[in-house]
């Protein structure tokens, strides 16, 4: 467990980069930030899947969140604010995951 708990302490300055370049309209820094930021998204989520841990559904619905920002901030970068919407979907895709871990851990665990 303390392995994914590295990798969550990398992403949070990663992800305030990434969000950081986007608020200063840093689009070729921002862009770069992407990669990293989503690929130790995806690793924590893998990770957490292979080791069952319960929190699965959160890392996933971070990684959803992340790639829905990450879309956004591109349709802002490249003036395609018609295309933005369609970041919906994987923030809709987070909230699903966040409300099956709740459903799962805490409401089924009540009785």
């Amino acid at each position: 467990m303390s392995k994914i708990k590295h990798y969550e302490n990398i992403h949070i300055p990663l992800w305030l980069l990434k969000d950081t370049c986007w608020v200063m309209q840093w689009k070729v820094p921002g862009i770069i930030m992407i990669v990293p930021t989503v690929l130790v998204a995806l690793i924590i989520t893998i990770k957490c899947y292979r080791e069952k841990d319960i929190e699965f559904w959160i890392h996933l619905a971070v990684l959803f969140w992340i790639s829905g920002n990450s879309l956004w901030m591109l349709c802002e970068f490249f003036d395609h604010e018609g295309l933005k919407y369609y970041a919906a979907i994987p923030f809709i895709s987070g909230t699903v995951s966040v409300a099956w871990f709740y459903k799962k851990h805490y409401f089924l665990n009540k009785h």
